[in-house]
Formats: structure tokens, C-alpha cells, sequence
């Protein structure tokens, strides 16, 4: 038997036993004393017993038996209790942790994605800015181009001018008008063109 002595039945139903020092266990070993003690027959095998003395152990400890047999059994069965309780609170630990690791990985797979989709947003946004900022400097030097052409043409009126003032004769024609461009009088400058 373990170290632990049974239990007894309490007084309270269904609730556990009181604990009790084992009975048959020490009664059973009284017997076995009884008959190591008993004195032998005279040129003999067996020995003198007393009857009564040894029923009397034996009784007690037949009547013990059932009282200790019921204390094992609700030891065991608490200890099955107890197990069964472990065993599902780690089964549900087990599944707690496993949705969290799921939920993790989601969560990091979902980071992933969004982080690559946010990759391809800003590439595609400097590939739109890049874009933009070319097709402006091209307008901007088709601007100025035409500018320049009319600050040349208003620059050789001008200088024209000056020099009919003068009274001297100009020393160049001002350029022909070129058909993509529409007439002006010459000497007007119009701020439109």
C-alpha cells in the first residue's frame, strides 16, 4: 500500500471522506504476527493458535476492508476527476494558444500584404510624379521656346523703332511671320500670342 493512509466515509453525502488511519492493513499484519508468535506443536510442523484471538483480527479486518475499499475507490476516482480537469484545461490551452498563433500569423501574413500593396502604391505614385514633372518641363520649355521667339521679333521691332526715330535705316527685316503663328501689325506686340 502507498504511504498515504485511506480515507473514511463522511457524514456529509456526496461530499469527500474523512481521513482515517488505515485499519485492515494494521489488522491483517496483527494476524501475521499472531501466527509467527504461536508456539509450535512438540515434534511438529504446526503450531498452538488461539482460535478466538485470531478470528476476532481477521472479523475486524473483513469488516474494515469495505469501508477502505470505498476510500480507494473515491481516491481513484477523485484522481481520475483531477486528471480529466488537467487534461481538458491543457486541451483548451493547447487551442487557445493555437488560435492565437493563427491569428498571429494571419495578422503578420495581412501586415505582409498590406506592406506590398503600399510597395506598389508609392512606385506607382513616382512613376506618376516622374511623369507629370517630364510632361511639365516639356510644356515649360515649349512655352518659353515660344516666348523667346516673340521677345526676338518684339527685340527687332523695338530696335526698328529706335532706329526710324533716329532717322537711320533699319538694319534688318524683321522676320517673316511663320503660318503656325497668326499676323500682327507690325510694331504691336499682343500679350495672347
Amino acid at each position: 500500500m502507498s504511504d498515504q493512509p485511506p480515507l473514511a466515509e463522511s457524514g456529509a453525502a456526496g461530499g469527500p471522506p474523512e481521513y482515517r488511519s488505515p485499519q485492515a492493513e494494521a489488522l491483517i499484519r496483527q494476524a501475521i504476527e499472531l501466527v509467527e508468535q504461536a508456539r509450535p506443536m512438540p515434534l511438529s510442523a504446526s503450531s498452538m493458535i488461539n482460535k478466538e484471538e485470531l478470528l476476532a483480527v481477521l472479523q475486524a479486518a473483513a469488516q474494515g476492508l469495505p469501508g477502505e475499499l470505498r476510500a480507494a475507490r473515491w481516491l481513484l476516482k477523485e484522481r481520475n476527476d483531477f486528471l480529466a480537469k488537467v487534461q481538458a484545461e491543457g486541451d483548451q490551452l493547447i487551442a487557445t494558444a493555437r488560435a492565437e498563433a493563427e491569428r498571429r500569423v494571419l495578422r503578420t501574413e495581412l501586415v505582409k500584404a498590406a506592406e506590398e500593396r503600399a510597395r506598389r502604391i508609392v512606385a506607382a505614385a513616382e512613376d506618376h510624379a516622374r511623369e507629370l514633372k517630364l510632361e511639365t518641363e516639356d510644356w515649360c520649355d515649349q512655352k518659353l521656346g515660344a516666348m523667346e521667339i516673340v521677345l526676338e521679333r518684339t527685340m527687332k521691332t523695338v530696335a526698328s523703332g529706335r532706329a526710324r526715330l533716329q532717322g537711320a535705316e533699319p538694319q534688318a527685316e524683321p522676320a517673316p511671320v511663320t503660318p503656325e503663328e497668326p499676323q500682327r501689325s507690325e510694331g504691336l506686340f499682343d500679350q495672347d500670342d
